[in-house]
């Protein structure tokens, strides 16, 4: 046994940091693509018009599958560990995703081994299905690059919105709380991420297409906006998911040790 994580209390600690740093950061990784959610889900595109721009549908990047789980966490660290413990991981987080993009930046540079580009053409297939995947991915270092490139503004605007949002969190969650004390999980929990969110949606969008690749301020408007119904209606539909965590926790800690935890949150 780890000395310094005997305590329950340490070890859940430890258990959501590590399930918060992890789905930040390969959510900023898997961010790259954009997916239609309505064909996903067999759908027809939704075509919903704001500030003047037409025929809008949910096409949103793949980090959405992973931020409500950010989220749930924000408040259930926020909720034991108050807010030192959320910027205590928000920062760390920061840092360890600039540390990601810059380790992708360098492998990017690096000279490929002569066969790699076309190794992912295997020799035992017929010409039809090699022509097939060359048509699809030609050179495979170029697909890296394409892939895992991100701009430079992108990086930026996610970061930014990031923290931003999650030090809005914290002060709204607390805020509420106060307000509110022990009762209406639901409205500290689900009440901060819709306004932390509200403001991600927009920030990220700003920075990275409206300075960085010359978007107008009714394309960041409107597609802020249609993010932003998504995260409304994932950070509603994830309330029992916040109840249950809650319960699961207070079982495993007891409610003695939960209580001490709780009234230590608050003092921050």
């Amino acid at each position: 046994m780890i000395p310094f994580l005997q305590g329950k209390s340490a070890k859940l600690f430890v258990l959501l940091a590590g399930i918060f740093v992890t789905t930040a950061i390969v959510a900023e990784f898997i961010g790259v693509k954009i997916f239609s959610l309505e064909a996903s889900m067999g759908l027809k595109p939704v075509d919903l018009s704001f500030f003047g721009i037409q025929h809008l549908s949910f096409n949103l990047t793949a980090g959405v599958l992973l931020w409500p789980v950010v989220f749930v966490m924000t408040d259930i660290i926020n909720e034991y560990y108050g807010p030192k413990g959320v910027k205590f991981l928000s920062w760390m987080t920061a840092g360890l995703i600039s540390f990601a993009f810059i380790i992708t930046f360098i492998a990017i540079q690096l000279e490929p081994a002569g066969f790699w580009p076309h190794s992912h053409i295997a020799p035992n297939l017929t010409p039809d299905q090699q022509q097939d995947i060359l048509t699809k991915v030609g050179d495979y270092n170029y697909a890296f690059q394409l892939v895992f490139g991100q701009g430079l503004w992108i990086i930026i605007g996610s970061l930014v919105a990031f923290l931003l949002g999650q030090l809005v969190d914290v002060v709204s969650f607390h805020r509420i709380k106060q307000l509110t004390g022990e009762k209406y999980i639901w409205l500290r929990s689900t009440g901060s991420t819709l306004i932390s969110q509200l403001i991600d949606s927009f920030v990220v969008l700003f920075i990275a297409f409206y300075i960085g690749a010359n978007w107008s301020l009714s394309q960041v408007f409107a597609i802020g906006l249609m993010n932003y119904i998504y995260k409304f209606i994932m950070a509603v539909g994830l309330t029992p998911i916040i109840y249950w965590m809650h319960g699961a926790i207070e079982r495993y800690l007891g409610h003695d040790e939960a209580e001490r935890l709780r009234r230590l949150a608050m003092r921050d």
